[in-house]
């Protein structure tokens, strides 16, 4: 097989840093690279396109479809399949491997596979704490991002949420994307401190928060009932887990998750206070 039969969707907004990396992980290995971009104020295009990638811009109009969906009716719709990655994401060298034996024998019978994340925080491999998947494989014939009733919510904005597409079937793939972002640790700071904007509000709409929760992972849909998540989530990831095996980075990314979940919590409790 000379080129995977799928497309790579990779969908950015300044991500000049990273986006080197994630084009040349994949371009070459597969039929095309398109990154879908926001409007960036940085150079994140033009690397791109010296790297061979194709480049869309995208506007959000504020209702559904929202990016990642748009991308499955938009970029390539001739290949049916389409691979996500962020931009700060690359396919691990066993991932392609694993991916040229899964195509090897023609279109796969599954809609989906999910990918286990190679997570890195604060410049280093996390190889415990948290276990994160991503659905991020799928034949855009059988599968779709919900809209699930959270256009006014904060935080988001064009992303799809912490949330799955749905598919007719799914099977999970053993080699990992690898997560590893080069910005400084502040951006990561800087976005949990929005996707808990929206968080906090779906706490406040029950109705949207138990949509979301049909559509999360197994291990998603329990921790969305638990009680007490910021100590649940640091004991998980750092005990049960054995993210202390990681170190210091094991012990920061434990707090920062546990942090983030207590900014939920403010927040949510800050929303529900009576007006004076």
């Amino acid at each position: 097989m000379d080129k995977l039969p799928l497309v790579v969707a990779i969908p950015t907004k300044n991500e000049a840093e990273n986006i080197a990396r994630t084009v040349s992980s994949v371009i070459g290995h597969v039929q095309a690279v398109v990154v879908v971009d926001s409007h960036s104020t940085d150079d994140t295009c033009k690397i791109a396109a010296e790297l061979g990638a194709e480049t869309v811009d995208y506007t959000w109009d504020g209702r559904y479809p929202k990016k990642k969906q748009w991308c499955l009716d938009h970029v390539h719709p001739e290949i049916p399949w389409l691979l996500f990655l962020d931009g700060d994401e690359t396919p691990s060298p066993e991932l392609l491997g694993e991916l040229r034996a899964v195509f090897a024998a023609g279109p796969p019978s599954v809609a989906a596979f999910d990918i286990p994340l190679g997570y890195w925080f604060a410049g280093r491999r996390l190889r415990h704490g948290y276990t994160i998947v991503k659905r991020a494989l799928m034949d855009r014939t059988r599968c779709r991002f919900p809209e699930v009733g959270d256009l006014d919510a904060p935080g988001m904005g064009e992303q799809e949420g912490h949330y799955q597409p749905v598919a007719e079937s799914a099977a999970r793939l053993r080699s990992p994307i690898e997560h590893e972002d080069l910005d400084p640790v502040r951006t990561w700071f800087d976005r949990h401190n929005r996707y808990s904007d929206w968080e906090a509000w779906l706490e406040v709409n029950p109705q949207v928060k138990e949509q979301i929760r049909k559509v999360k992972t197994r291990q998603g849909q329990i921790f969305h009932k638990v009680p007490f998540k910021p100590l649940v989530s640091f004991g998980y990831a750092y005990v049960y887990k054995r993210g202390f095996l990681d170190g210091r980075a094991g012990l920061d990314y434990a707090l920062a998750m546990s942090f983030y979940r207590w900014q939920i919590g403010l927040k949510t409790r800050e929303q529900r206070r009576p007006a004076p």
